[in-house]
């Protein structure tokens, strides 16, 4: 029995793809039943670094995803458009679907989802999350028995490579990113790493599969990296924090009270540079690798960790779907018949998403202040009328002939932080608030 593949891209994932189902070494049996039928390519004359025959190229991608004889269609073009259309309307040609396309899932996974339930496919996304790092069939099976409080983790490895930089290198902001656009590491255009929405499709993801429900991407709260100073990343050493952009989602309630399993209505789920304690699991995850830290009942903790993107981590996540497809078909005779309840998307409502001024949380804030008497008073007296306790305040030193006050809160809800700090940059005294960042 022959499982024909449509292969949509062929740049670098694209590629590592086609690299992994041609070499008989690497291959599980299951994949040696596999063929790479048709791929879809934007140039025919484009030279290629992997033996395909010529005659399966095409630049016609409709035509790949209407074609009876394909069976499973790969998705790793990236973008929006026509990414999404080409996945619809595959799903309506009874295709399975296999993506990397955590944009498209985040952003129009319940009108995917839903296609796919109906027409009896699957769409299978474990490249779309933290690279080779299995982590989506993991929250689907085996920690699917678990009552999951939260998922944490760092899933971004162009803004870990470039906070990791200025920790241990003393750099600033821009001239790592400058640098890491110069090593590949980061695009052109950084916007969607730097300013926190690749991780925030990212989180919507696992949230939707941790806690059984879906997440509009628009309600996740999503700050990003590019006003962390190299200021700040020193006095979190000082302070004993290193700063990671976390991707956060967690039930919005005490973790050890007992709710429905595969049901939360109430969730947080946000991306933003954090203080983490140097002795936290997700600290020492540095450079261009991502961690992803699961908390649950019975399990406590689990941490998944590696490459989070790259030709060969992807393309091993794309393949691993394909082969899952390949077994269940091969298991019910070529054709899926019911969908099997651990590998599709069976949850279809939404979750309510909290505001982020309902947060709990600690906070790192720091201030510039004109030299004057009773300024530290002020500031505190300020933040006890909005019911915020302080752990610690402190005049460090001297900034452009301005006291430089640096504190640190215990646990406050956010939007009585935010007001008491609305209210304090009114002080004639106070000139800046530079940076003001969570602590977990």
């Amino acid at each position: 029995m022959t499982f024909k593949i449509g292969l949509l891209g062929l740049g670098t994932v694209g590629t590592g793809t086609a690299e992994i189902l041609l070499s008989p070494a690497m291959r599980h049996p299951l994949l040696q039943e596999v063929e790479i039928a048709r791929v879809g390519v934007r140039s025919l004359d484009k030279p290629r670094s992997v033996a395909l025959p010529s005659q399966i190229y095409t630049t016609d991608l409709d035509a790949i995803v209407t074609d009876p004889a394909i069976d499973v269609v790969v998705e790793v073009m990236g973008g929006i458009e026509p990414a999404r259309s080409l996945i619809l309307k595959a799903i309506a040609h009874g295709k399975h679907i296999v993506t990397a396309n955590k944009a498209v899932i985040s952003r129009h996974g319940s009108e995917i989802f839903d296609a796919a339930n109906a027409a009896g496919v699957y769409v299978m996304l474990e490249a779309a999350v933290a690279g080779g790092i299995p982590v989506i069939q993991p929250l689907k099976q085996s920690l699917s028995v678990n009552h999951i409080y939260q998922v944490m983790g760092i899933v971004n490895g162009t803004t870990n490579y470039i906070l990791t930089r200025m920790q241990t290198e003393g750099a600033d902001f821009d001239a790592v990113l400058a640098d890491a656009q110069r090593l590949g590491y980061a695009e052109a255009d950084p916007s969607a790493d730097v300013d926190g929405q690749d991780a925030a499709d990212k989180i919507a993801i696992l949230a939707a599969l941790a806690f059984g429900g879906r997440v509009k991407i628009d309600e996740v709260y999503c700050e990003g990296i590019r006003h962390i100073s190299q200021a700040d990343i020193a006095y979190a050493d000082r302070l004993g924090f290193v700063i990671k952009l976390l991707a956060i989602a967690r039930r919005d309630s005490d973790p050890s009270a007992q709710s429905t399993h595969d049901r939360v209505d109430q969730l947080q789920v946000r991306v933003h540079p954090t203080l983490l304690p140097k002795h936290h699991p997700l600290a020492n995850v540095n450079d261009v690798y991502n961690a992803i830290l699961v908390e649950g009942d019975p399990i406590g903790q689990v941490m998944l960790f590696g490459r989070g993107a790259g030709k060969g981590p992807t393309a091993s996540a794309v393949v691993s779907d394909i082969q899952n497809i390949v077994a269940i078909l091969k298991a019910n005779g070529g054709a899926s018949t019911t969908l099997h309840p651990l590998f599709a998307c069976i949850h279809e409502h939404y979750c309510t998403v909290s505001p982020i001024e309902s947060l709990v949380t600690r906070f790192y804030a720091r201030f510039l202040t004109r030299d004057m008497p009773g300024v530290i008073g002020r500031i505190g007296t300020c933040f006890g009328n909005h019911n915020v306790s302080l752990e610690s305040i402190v005049q460090i030193g001297f900034q452009d002939g301005l006291a430089e006050i640096v504190l640190v809160t215990h646990d406050v809800r956010e939007g009585d932080f935010r007001a008491a700090l609305e209210q304090i940059q009114s002080y004639d005294e106070v000139a800046e608030i530079p940076s003001v960042l969570r602590v977990v």
